[in-house]
């Protein structure tokens, strides 16, 4: 597999990627998926601050606004805590890979997690503070959280420490352990993002255009539940071994991406 745009592809991939867009220009309703970190905005050591690239946010207004793009944000962060980040309005956002739903509108969807598995992520939090971690732990509606990005040589510290809580809860109902670039997080939800995306096809009927673009491991599920659906873009620096159909690098060619995808909106007809 090779890049999109700059890069080229494969004749095989070229096909599909010229069949895609071509899908999209015909389409009557449109679907584009999109992780936060790493994908609209670069990873940053400090979560709070870390703001989308600027040249992205009017491409995806645009897109909303005068393509009729259903725009859905899938993420690992909290749907508020993206919202905040991301400043765009009327924006549909699955937060916590899947698990929470924030909806255009405005209205955070939920669901009821066993008060098993939510006191298991509170006693893994517990631990963690009780060995001085806690400044590298994020706690989440039914997560948590270890980071380790930007103080790599405690990595392996850290993974240990996170693998030891793990083999305390890991038994518990409903508890799943998710590696992910820069860290681990124990959860208690049952959902993953290939969940969300489910949903959203679902959503959108059949006949709808949809593509999915991240480049975290737990992108991986969203790629295997759109996969032979649309298109999956992985959007990372370095290539890494995936299901996706193509890949791209931030964030000069995920802006070409949005353009070609305004430009088979605007040649529909």
């Amino acid at each position: 597999m090779k890049t999109f745009g700059v890069h080229g592809a494969s004749p095989a991939m070229d096909k599909k990627v010229s069949d895609f867009w071509q899908g999209i220009s015909r389409a009557e309703r449109r679907v584009l998926i999109l992780d936060y970190d790493g994908t609209l905005a670069p990873f940053s050591m400090d979560r709070e601050c870390a703001a989308p690239y600027a040249r992205l946010l009017p491409l995806l207004q645009h897109l909303k606004q005068a393509t009729g793009t259903r725009l859905v944000i899938v993420t690992g962060r909290p749907a508020l805590s993206a919202a905040r980040l991301l400043h765009l309005q009327d924006v549909e956002i699955w937060g916590c890979h899947g698990l929470e739903r924030l909806q255009a509108d405005g209205s955070l969807n939920k669901p009821e997690v066993a008060a098993e598995s939510l006191q298991a992520i509170a006693d893994v939090t517990e631990l963690l503070l009780n060995d001085g971690l806690g400044q590298f732990a994020e706690r989440k509606f039914a997560s948590i959280a270890v980071h380790w990005r930007g103080s790599e040589e405690l990595a392996g510290q850290l993974t240990r420490r996170i693998l030891h809580a793990w083999s305390m809860v890991q038994r518990r109902k409903g508890m799943r352990l998710m590696p992910f670039d820069g860290g681990i997080e124990i959860t208690a939800g049952a959902r993953n993002r290939g969940d969300a995306v489910q949903a959203v096809l679902s959503e959108s009927g059949p006949a709808a255009a949809v593509a999915y673009l991240g480049g975290e491991t737990p992108d991986e599920d969203a790629f295997g539940a759109l996969h032979g659906r649309g298109l999956n873009v992985l959007v990372r620096e370095e290539y890494r071994r995936t299901i996706a159909d193509i890949w791209i690098r931030p964030p000069n060619e995920v802006a070409a991406f949005l353009k070609a995808w305004a430009s088979a909106c605007e040649e529909q007809g």
